[in-house]
């Protein structure tokens, strides 16, 4: 029986998606605001590439931003293999820890500013779905073709082929292609640095 017992704890029974330090003292250097797309995109992308290289995660970062003043929530950073939890793609960490620091599930609540994520490439199907449900009114990305997984070789899962519509049935804004060649040579500086591909069975 009192092995029984010590079977859980508190330990192995929460899960826990934080940023690393380096994230965390990036953030606080970043402005309040970020009015353009460019630059909230060029601060996404700095992310995604400062997490591979401190070795801290995937070369994927997204960003949860007032759409319409570019006021700055939170940038969340992929972190797979040190949160050894294969959900824990940026968007995931970017969702979740705005909605924890807004104190609210539903980023789309009334009385709320309209809320934009903002992603170096189109989401997985894995995240695509939290998009959905997150209540965001916005998303950007850099690009949506085949040249992320081409050069880098993560599986991103099969995507509905009218995912743009289901967006716009959702009423979920789209913007696409900005700073598309810069977040590519993000891609090509993970691949050149033979960074772990950490596709589930490793295919």
């Amino acid at each position: 029986m009192m092995g029984n017992e010590q079977r859980f704890c508190k330990e192995n029974t929460s899960v826990i998606l934080d940023l690393p330090a380096w994230a965390i003292a990036a953030l606080n250097d970043l402005p309040e605001y970020l009015a353009s797309a460019e630059e909230r995109m060029s601060a996404v992308l700095t992310f995604a590439r400062m997490n591979f290289r401190h070795k801290t995660g995937g070369p994927f970062a997204a960003g949860v931003f007032e759409r319409d003043s570019g006021r700055l929530v939170v940038i969340g950073v992929n972190r797979v293999l040190p949160c050894t939890c294969s959900s824990a793609h940026a968007e995931i960490t970017a969702l979740s820890l705005a909605q924890k620091q807004l104190g609210l599930y539903d980023l789309g609540a009334a009385g709320l500013p309209a809320y934009q994520l903002v992603v170096n490439w189109r989401p997985c199907s894995m995240c695509f779905g939290a998009v959905l449900w997150s209540g965001v009114r916005s998303l950007m990305i850099a690009g949506a073709g085949p040249e992320q997984e081409a050069i880098t070789g993560f599986d991103e899962g099969p995507l509905h082929p009218a995912w743009r519509s289901e967006l716009a049935q959702r009423d979920i804004g789209l913007q696409e292609n900005i700073l598309q060649q810069e977040a590519v040579e993000v891609f090509k500086e993970f691949s050149a640095s033979g960074g772990l591909v950490y596709n589930a069975r490793l295919g």
